[in-house]
């Protein structure tokens, strides 16, 4: 059962990385490195509790990946560009510093 979750999320964080960092070479090699890497180094662990906590910290490294990371492209010596994915984009709340009636929830 444990290596089915072991498994499980390492395929989530290649799919996440391949998402995070689309279109750069670069960034997508390093992070296949270091994920294959840290997976490897563990791979003959057989504590039940060590494995479980490997597995919690697999698991916030994916989270804070695909709601944090933001690419950025140089675009002049002085210029970067941000490519913020949709799904980080978020509705923005207008803030109303003394809301009428009609503003309030």
């Amino acid at each position: 059962m444990l290596m089915k979750k072991v498994l499980k999320l390492f395929k989530l964080l290649h799919r996440t990385r391949q998402e995070v960092f689309k279109n750069d070479t670069r960034a997508l090699e390093a992070a296949r490195q270091k994920i294959n890497e840290e997976f490897k180094n563990n791979q003959n662990e057989t504590s039940a509790e060590k494995i479980n906590e490997l597995l919690k910290i697999a698991s916030d490294v994916e989270v804070i990946l695909r709601t944090s990371v933001i690419q950025a492209v140089h675009t002049d010596s002085d210029k970067i560009l941000l490519v913020p994915r949709k799904d980080l984009l978020q509705d923005n709340t207008p803030y109303f510093d003394k809301p009428t009636k009609e503003h309030q929830s």
